[in-house]
């Protein structure tokens, strides 16, 4: 597998989105002669890296990519807990044997280096602590972004292929991207110009959702009724009921942010959309046109995620 990714990079062939070139490098110790372990190197989001060609320690604390490395097979040796989504991953919650790496706002990164990797999967969240990071094994920022060429979305392919191509599971990460691209394809087709209101339940309100929502919408026709700007995923922007009933989208796309991060949310999505008097006449109501995303979503966000997402957008306007 390995050498098939240094045969391909050292050919200077691109991968699908043009944003990961691997190449091989090996050597000498040259006191003793013998051959060092194989590396490869990584175009990533921060610059190229040097990985092992064979990664066996992986410490993972890019939440975007638990639920592809899990897809691999792999056991990471480190993983940021209270970031795991509270179904699917109970054995890796449990596991003494994977370190407890905290949460981004505070890291243990003793406890990351206490577990040995030999390669650290790191950004999103972690990204502001990755100097440090470095200093215990090589950082791989894979993270999909809107500023990637062809924006979130195609950026998932990106980050899917090259962990395919470092981890060694290519055809398995195929897979994953062709369980996208149709998804993808059926949701697109589902959609037609209708509009709609991206909402996040923060705070036990129902607000503007649209920076981290509007990626839903880079590969459907969709139209967004509120701009990014002022949205509420961490905070409140004053978002009145009363505006969007005057909006009056004709569908409603809710991430339960709060049943997210609280258990047993006292004042769940589903709860909120409907105790809005103002939302009353609102087409989205009458019409039954909300879609609720899964509470994993906030702490998920990767290629599974969204393909699930696509699915219930195609379900929803199908029916």
């Amino acid at each position: 597998m390995l050498t098939h990714v240094s045969r391909r990079a050292l050919a200077g062939a691109s991968l699908a989105l043009g944003a990961a070139l691997l190449t091989a490098c090996s050597g000498a110790e040259a006191d003793a002669g013998t051959a060092e372990a194989a590396t490869v190197v990584v175009s990533a989001n921060n610059g190229e890296v040097e990985v092992p060609a064979e990664p066996l320690r992986v410490a993972v604390l890019d939440n975007t990519a638990f639920e592809t490395v899990k897809a691999f097979g792999i056991t990471p040796v480190a993983v940021p807990k209270p970031l795991l989504p509270g179904t699917g991953f109970e054995d890796w919650e449990a596991a003494e044997s994977i370190a407890d790496a905290g949460s981004h706002r505070e890291p243990l990164l003793e406890a990351v280096s206490e577990a040995e990797p030999d390669l650290i999967l790191g950004g999103y969240r972690f990204e502001g602590h990755t100097e440090q990071l470095s200093r215990i094994a090589p950082v791989l920022d894979l993270a999909p972004s809107e500023e990637h060429e062809g924006g979130y979305v195609e950026s998932l392919k990106r980050q899917t292929e090259t962990l395919g191509e470092v981890l060694g599971h290519e055809e398995e990460a195929a897979e994953l991207i062709a369980d996208l691209e149709e998804s993808v394809a059926a949701a697109a087709a589902a959609t037609d110009g209708e509009s709609v209101f991206l909402a996040v339940a923060s705070g036990g309100k129902i607000d503007n959702g649209a920076s981290r929502l509007g990626r839903i919408l880079e590969p459907l026709d969709l139209v967004n009724v509120l701009a990014d700007e002022g949205d509420a995923v961490h905070s409140d922007s004053g978002l009145a009921p009363e505006t969007i009933a005057q909006l009056n989208p004709d569908w409603m796309v809710v991430l339960d942010r709060d049943a997210a991060v609280e258990e047993g949310a006292a004042s769940p999505a589903r709860q909120l959309v409907s105790e809005q008097e103002a939302w009353e006449g609102t087409t989205f109501l009458a019409q039954d046109q909300v879609i609720y995303l899964p509470p994993t979503f906030y702490v998920t966000e990767g290629v599974q995620a969204y393909t699930a997402v696509f699915d219930q957008i195609t379900d929803a306007f199908t029916a």
